[in-house]
């Protein structure tokens, strides 16, 4: 009998010792759960700074987003948040290069393939579930007719023009071997796997995966060759574009804003050591907007 009672309170008391076990792992798992919600929605995990163009639209977007989330300046903010449209995110990618800054853009421009929807409320939880991108501009290097260089970098394409109503005449070479002869054409592109859905595609040249190591060689209305189309080249090449009776004919070359003129010489590469970073919704990201794209009538 006194066994018997000795078995019963050690077995209520191991009991009452597991339940509060498992009560004790309950609470630490909640309070593990709020001090993840916690850092998640914290609005100290990065600053913000606000940047627009100047159209009134723009403008009056960025005054409404920091009424409500303050401002950083660009100097010291992790995270640019730009205001307009796709012409007003390159030139802020541009900016921001090798700063390690993230660009977070938000549309208030004409086509906004670039950017994010507009919206001012749950900025700080957009951002912090964005899907993050790293691109590597080109670098154009012109000889102008005058012999001086120039050198800019494009995040989408470098494009070559005519200037006039005569035909362009180019030479093409790739990593120093002459690809094409001649090509008489309103012009040519060599275009990023992020400018691909951009000025390439309306010159019908291919939509890249944002992952490929490719670039996109585009002629603009080719002549001759007739039926040359372009070509996908390794991102690692080197193209020399050669102006030929550039009197007669003269070219105008483009990185994405930045114009030169009168062109004899273009060098396009890849440049491996310069890094612009951009977020796009998770629920709409730079991969899947590149996807629908080809889908679109």
């Amino acid at each position: 009998m006194v066994l018997r009672l000795v078995i019963d309170r050690f077995h209520r008391r191991l009991g009452i010792a597991s339940r509060f076990n498992r009560l004790q792992h309950r609470l630490q798992a909640f309070s593990g759960l709020r001090r993840c919600r916690g850092k998640r929605m914290s609005h100290s995990n990065f600053s913000l700074s606000f940047v627009a163009s100047a159209t009134e639209e723009a403008q009056t977007a960025m005054e409404a987003l920091k009424g409500v989330y303050g401002n950083t300046s660009f100097e010291e903010a992790e995270v640019i948040v730009a205001l307009g449209g796709d012409g007003f995110m390159l030139q802020i990618l541009n900016e921001t290069m090798n700063s390690g800054k993230r660009v977070y853009g938000m549309n208030r421009g004409s086509v906004g393939f670039l950017m994010n929807d507009y919206r001012v409320e749950g900025l700080l939880e957009r951002i912090a579930v964005a899907t993050g991108n790293d691109f590597h501009p080109l670098r154009m290097t012109t000889t102008d007719s005058d012999g001086d260089e120039f050198t800019a970098l494009a995040m989408n394409e470098v494009s070559l023009f005519r200037q006039s109503h005569q035909a362009a005449k180019l030479r093409v070479e790739v990593d120093g071997k002459v690809r094409l002869e001649e090509l008489i054409c309103d012009g040519m592109m060599v275009a990023t796997p992020a400018g691909s859905t951009a000025y390439n595609f309306s010159a019908h040249g291919p939509i890249l995966p944002l992952e490929s190591p490719l670039l996109a060689l585009t002629p603009v209305s080719a002549f001759r060759p007739r039926r040359w189309r372009g070509a996908l080249l390794p991102n690692k090449v080197t193209v020399d574009i050669h102006v030929m009776e550039r009197d007669k004919r003269p070219v105008n070359a483009v990185a994405d804003h930045t114009e030169v003129k009168s062109v004899r010489h273009v060098r396009i590469a890849q440049s491996q050591d310069r890094t612009a970073r951009i977020l796009s919704d998770s629920d709409r990201s730079w991969s899947d907007r590149v996807l629908a794209e080809q889908f679109n009538n």
